[in-house]
């Protein structure tokens, strides 16, 4: 909720504008540089197993690779999207958590993908589990807002609250 300016505060400069900001941004963009690292790390091992055969011969393996890699990324505007939405309009530190997670899962998918496909699956089903999480905490988050711009009640540190402890329920297989 906004308050009114008091003597006591800090003047408002750029310089504080801009650490306020970061504060509750950084995790989500934290993540974000993660998870683009992992995209690189996707695309090297599709291309050095391009590369490593003929080019008109695609082996098995490179198969799978090449489908885990678009499936990835298939997935990966839901996953920023949903991880900067539930950020910013609910709590930081469990969207940075839950993306951290997806991250490791979406690297368990990749590498599942390259024994056989079934292996892959636990993955699959965990990462859209995580993701539904984070679109669970958007529409909380845009619903508390509107509760409280239209009815004037804010339940935003109760939600926080228990969004914390609900992300740590990720971890459970």
């Amino acid at each position: 909720m906004i308050r009114p300016h008091s003597e006591t505060d800090p003047p408002c400069t750029l310089d504080n504008m801009y650490v306020a900001v970061m504060d509750n941004i950084f995790l989500l963009a934290l993540v974000t540089l993660l998870s683009v690292v992992q995209n690189v790390f996707f695309a090297l091992k599709v291309e050095k197993e391009c590369t490593g055969q003929h080019s008109k011969h695609h082996s098995a393996a490179f198969e799978r690779l090449s489908c885990a890699s678009r499936n990835c990324m298939d997935t990966y505007p839901t996953f920023l999207a949903v991880l900067w939405c539930a950020g910013i309009c609910l709590s930081q530190a469990p969207a940075a958590f839950a993306g951290i997670i997806y991250l490791v899962v979406r690297q368990k998918y990749f590498v599942g993908y390259l024994g056989q496909t079934c292996q892959s699956i636990p993955g699959f089903l965990f990462g859209k589990r995580i993701l539904f999480f984070l679109s669970l905490m958007c529409v909380v988050g845009i619903i508390n807002h509107l509760m409280l711009t239209y009815g004037g009640s804010d339940y935003k540190e109760y939600i926080q609250t228990i969004t914390k402890a609900a992300s740590t329920l990720l971890l459970l297989p």
